[in-house]
């Protein structure tokens, strides 16, 4: 005899979850997309324009910088090195320890992300569409996703 967890799809094959799972890779597919073409314009990689966001929100040491786009620290080493050379980025010491060195960006680096934060309209011009409600909706919605408080 079959038990009722059985014949009740699991909520990850249900068609509606499928559905949402479909429709949010197609959000990031399109917005990694236009991030990597906005980059490109400004003969950066997806990978520093990505960096260089991030510091134009706050320095902030390597480590950190790795733990937030999930990869190994001497890959950020390298993006921070190459930003460096170019004068987006600079590395100083920590206020608070400066034992620790933050990467910041250079006022060139700010004008830079300022630039790239912009001209990505795929992400703003649809959420402009949603009311206030709307749109504070599905933010708390992606931060319960994400296990954050709303």
């Amino acid at each position: 005899m079959a038990t009722s967890s059985s014949r009740t799809p699991s909520p990850r094959a249900d068609p509606l979850t499928l559905q949402v799972v479909e429709l949010i890779g197609a959000v990031v597919g399109r917005y990694h997309e236009e991030y990597e073409e906005a980059a490109a314009e400004h003969s950066l990689t997806g990978a520093q324009a990505r960096v260089l966001g991030l510091l134009f929100i706050e320095p902030m040491p390597m480590r950190r910088i790795a733990q937030k786009l999930k990869c190994e620290p001497s890959n950020i080493t390298g993006i921070v090195d190459r930003l460096e050379a170019r004068g987006l980025v600079e590395r100083r010491p920590d206020p608070a320890d400066r034992r620790v060195k933050l990467a910041a960006p250079t006022a060139e680096g700010a004008d830079v992300a300022r630039g790239l934060r912009d001209s990505l309209n795929f992400a703003r011009e649809p959420l402009a569409e949603l009311s206030h409600e709307e749109r504070l909706s599905l933010r708390d919605l992606l931060r319960r996703m994400l296990g954050e408080e709303a």
